[in-house]
């Protein structure tokens, strides 16, 4: 399944009661949906790096791709429960040594992540893993790092996808046929 589906109602409960909403953040009009507390919670940062670990193993990935800076702090777990690498993916100019660099728009501008050229053996399997699923477009280009890197993309992995901002639809071409796992849709 590529929906919330996949998560269990339980889980998605669980996970759902420690995402605190913090109105006008960061600029009025936003309703933030702030993480902390689920990473406080043991039991549900537990159940979560379970859920994401198991999707990590039922996606045969060999490599679990971070997107800073939330999702490092959900891949990292979730690769080690998972006895698989983790590679971070970072915003330009972070990652020491040789890289690779992709651009992407965001809604007003553009920006910029890098990995290191050497990140990946020819076919590996990567599952990137980030916090939220918006727009799309961070997502987007860390398959087109992945790909440039001479890895597979097994497909990705969001804590949230936020629905409304059609993320899913935007990435559906460069996900080329790999699954969208979001455990909760808002």
């Amino acid at each position: 399944m590529t929906t919330a589906d996949t998560a269990s109602s339980s889980l998605r409960e669980l996970l759902l009661s420690r995402i605190r909403d913090v109105p006008d953040y960061p600029k009025p009009g936003v309703m933030f949906k702030d993480i902390t507390p689920l990473l406080a919670d043991p039991a549900a940062f537990g159940a979560l790096t379970d859920a994401l670990a198991s999707l990590c193993v039922r996606l045969e990935a060999d490599k679990v791709v971070g997107l800073e800076a939330r999702g490092f702090i959900l891949a990292a777990p979730a690769a080690a429960k998972a006895q698989i690498g983790f590679v971070p993916v970072r915003k330009a100019g972070k990652l020491p040594g040789s890289t690779l660099r992709q651009g992407y728009e965001l809604e007003y501008g553009t920006a910029e992540i890098e990995v290191h050229s050497d990140a990946f053996a020819p076919g590996d399997r990567v599952l990137v893993i980030d916090d939220v699923l918006a727009t799309g477009g961070t997502a987007e280009a860390s398959l087109d790092l992945v790909r440039r890197a001479g890895a597979e993309v097994a497909g990705v992995a969001v804590l949230m996808e936020l629905g409304f901002l059609a993320g899913r639809t935007r990435l559906a071409p460069a996900l080329a046929g790999a699954p969208l796992e979001a455990l909760v849709v808002v």
